[in-house]
């Protein structure tokens, strides 16, 4: 008998608030918009908390919290009070919550909300595949740093966070530095090995559906392309880098999704004609 997954109605809830406030982002300015920013973030690691602890428990996911957010505000400290390894950058102040040491209370769940589901998405490719551990830790990097080719034109443009200096990294996005994305891949990759090894600890309760995780991906990866491509000024380069960059895990990904679509559907069997 095949037990049906479940997907976990509070994650899901979770997610819908954050994609509707997403939506909401391009059409609000100020302190509104400000306000948004902050819930996207809450919202999105929430529902990313939620699906953990009912996949896998409340332990797993509190490891999960500290890995992700627990890293990130420790790179995020020390990255403002001496520009290792992301560059020297500092964030807004009052406008998106407290700070703890300058860097605002919300920022590490950003890493949370954006590793989450790009290492979901890199485990369905792996298992699909019978791919190794190296094979999932790369792809997880590679998939976070994509995310913040979107994530960091566009708060740069909103002025949440400002780089010291004024050369770019990549050509069409002006005032982020090369060390930036040198910075995350170390960060984003110790993070990714750290989850290799939370993964190994407690396996996922087999009625617990990934959708949640695996749609706040395909969201982040194509309608963040679409958003700053269409509705957000000024950002289609950071569009074209965030598409092709997250793309190395979603499209192999969505390859992985219609081989096991296809394996699931039952051979056509011709009845003979009398």
């Amino acid at each position: 008998m095949t037990t049906a997954l479940r997907t976990p109605p509070v994650a899901l809830g979770f997610a819908v608030a954050a994609v509707l406030a997403q939506i909401a982002y391009p059409l609000a300015s100020g302190s509104v918009k400000d306000a948004i920013t902050f819930a996207v973030v809450a919202l999105l690691a929430a529902a990313c908390v939620a699906h953990a602890t009912r996949s896998r428990g409340g332990g797993w996911a509190v490891a999960m919290v500290v890995i992700t957010a627990g890293i990130g505000l420790t790179a995020e400290i020390v990255g403002t009070r001496t520009g290792m390894p992301f560059g020297c950058y500092s964030y807004a102040q009052d406008r998106i919550g407290p700070s703890i040491a300058h860097v605002p209370v919300v920022v590490p769940f950003a890493w949370t909300a954006g590793l989450y589901p790009v290492w979901t998405a890199a485990t369905v490719i792996t298992e699909r595949a019978r791919a190794g551990a190296a094979a999932r830790i790369g792809l997880t990097t590679v998939g976070v740093v994509g995310w913040d080719l979107y994530l960091d034109p566009q708060m740069v443009a909103d002025g949440q966070w400002t780089w010291c200096s004024a050369f770019s990294g990549l050509p069409g996005l002006p005032g982020i530095p090369w060390t930036n994305y040198v910075g995350w891949l170390l960060v984003a990759f110790c993070m990714a090995v750290a989850m290799e090894l939370l993964g190994r600890a407690r396996s996922e309760r087999p009625y617990v559906s990934r959708s949640v995780p695996l749609a706040l991906f395909l969201w982040t990866w194509l309608g963040s392309a679409v958003a700053h491509a269409v509705f957000l000024p000024d950002l289609g380069w950071s569009a074209l880098y965030g598409l092709v960059a997250m793309g190395v895990v979603g499209v192999p990904f969505l390859r992985a999704v219609r081989r096991r679509d296809a394996a699931a559907t039952p051979p056509r069997v011709d009845r003979p004609v009398h």
